[in-house]
Parts: structure tokens; sequence; C-alpha cells
């Protein structure tokens, strides 16, 4: 698994997110207002279509898993994850 690096501060994408949202009006689509946007701020288009997306999902609208229930599932997938193990050192030691 690859961990990437955040080049762009919470704040900034926050910040770039609502500049989409609010000034979709002023772009012949939603893809226009994240282009002409992301070539500002030096990000790739896609990467601020995700960010957008993310947060349409916690906001409730669109479908999706909201980043709070991704960090719980991952934090659970984590704890199962330690109990297998601590379960495989029991059977081990017992054996």
């Amino acid at each position: 698994m690859t961990k990437t690096t955040n080049k762009y501060s919470p704040e900034v994408r926050e910040r770039t997110v609502r500049m989409v949202l609010d000034g979709a009006g002023q772009h012949k689509s939603s893809w226009a207002a994240i282009v002409s946007i992301s070539s500002k701020i030096g990000c790739a288009p896609q990467t601020l279509n995700e960010w957008v997306k993310k947060v349409e999902v916690d906001q409730g609208k669109r479908d999706g898993i909201t980043t709070e229930q991704a960090e719980k599932m991952k934090a659970l997938e984590r704890e199962v994850r330690e109990l297998k193990q601590a379960n495989e050192i029991l059977r081990k030691a017992s054996a």
C-alpha cells in the first residue's frame, strides 16, 4: 500500500471546494468551474473533482460513504486485524 503526501492543507482544500460550489453558476458546467479553479491553485482537475465529490457525499448531496463512516470502518478493520493476530498468538501458545 502506498502513501501519498498531502500537498494542500485542509483549509486550502475547503476554500477551493467552496469556490467551485459557489461559482458553479458562473461557468458553463461544474467541470468547467473545476478546470478553471484547479489551474489557479495548481492542482489537477481530477484531484479537485474528487475533493468536490467527497464534500458532496459528506453533505448528503451525493450517495456514497462519508468521511466519518470511512474512518470508523478503517478503525474497525484495524481492530479486527489486531484481534486476529492476538488470537493466532494465543492459539500457538496453547499448542
